[in-house]
């Protein structure tokens, strides 16, 4: 019996229900408007709920079938995701796409760097919520899930979860983003964890690792370094823009990656290989 191998076919996400935490701006708004746009209906989860209610109004004014809605939520703590979990099962009863988006930094310099706001919330936001969130909707998500239309899970890692660099123009001279390199070098480990544990259920865990996108958390080092700093180290001459991030996330919930699951997709450009060339032609 063949199988129906077109476009439309293999890349929809039509019908289905999407759950995005910090999809109130930057990458997470960029795919929450990728599958509004597509005709899912589109759950956005943040801190601020002035921010969500615009971004909603801008999804809503382009989906094309789907929806938007939003849940405020703060997903430092654990308490702070089954506030969120308990919320979206009292929309729903079935959730098909699971993007684990929230991430914060935070810049400090080596010798003082801050243990609470430099460490504990950045994986408490960054790590953490990514294995309660997941493991507190797995039902849902396996709830009439196959092997040819599993349930999915996509974590938004970072290009510098395999970048050694914490020092650079992202961040104000003195200081390094010193536990933003280790938190998601960490996601992208427990993404390889938690697929191997999901695939039974018929769930897939993939992340995307995203490299120099215009969002509050590269603002600093746009603002200050200038554009041409940045631009000067993407071979493809720009800065990620939201088809390239919402056509992966697309990609990860639709039937064609069915048979996805454990990967780790780096999302830059190949700006990693200009500054690996650059590091290596430094004499020492």
């Amino acid at each position: 019996m063949s199988q129906e191998l077109t476009v439309p076919s293999l890349f929809s996400v039509k019908g289905k229900i999407v759950l995005i935490t910090g999809g109130g701006s930057g990458i997470g708004k960029m795919m929450a408007l990728g599958f509004a746009q597509n005709g899912a209906k589109v759950y956005i989860a943040a801190r601020k709920e002035k921010q969500l209610q615009e971004a909603v109004g801008d999804i809503n004014k382009v989906s094309t079938g789907g929806n938007a809605e939003y849940i405020v939520a703060n997903l430092n703590s654990r308490a702070g995701c089954d506030a969120l979990i308990a919320e979206f099962r009292k929309r729903e009863s079935k959730l098909h796409v699971l993007i684990n988006n929230s991430g914060v930094t935070w810049g400090g310099p080596y010798n003082d760097f801050p243990e609470e706001k430099g460490w504990d919330n950045i994986f408490a936001v960054n790590v953490k919520s990514i294995f309660y969130m997941t493991a507190g909707l797995s039902d849902l998500l396996a709830k009439d899930a196959t092997n040819a239309d599993p349930g999915r899970v996509i974590n938004i890692s970072s290009v510098a979860s395999v970048e050694p660099s914490a020092e650079g123009s992202l961040s104000a001279d003195g200081n390094g983003t010193w536990s933003y390199q280790p938190s998601k070098a960490a996601v992208n480990h427990l993404t390889s964890t938690l697929a191997v544990k999901l695939v039974g259920q018929n769930v897939t865990v993939n992340a995307i690792l995203p490299g120099l996108f215009p969002s509050k958390m590269t603002a600093f080092g746009l603002r200050t370094a200038g554009d041409e700093v940045f631009i000067k180290g993407q071979p493809t001459g720009r800065y990620g823009q939201a088809s390239d991030v919402a056509g992966l996330a697309l990609f990860y919930a639709s039937p064609a990656s069915a048979h996805v699951t454990g990967t780790h997709t780096i999302l830059d450009g190949g700006a990693r290989y200009t500054r690996q060339a650059i590091a290596a032609s430094v004499k020492l």
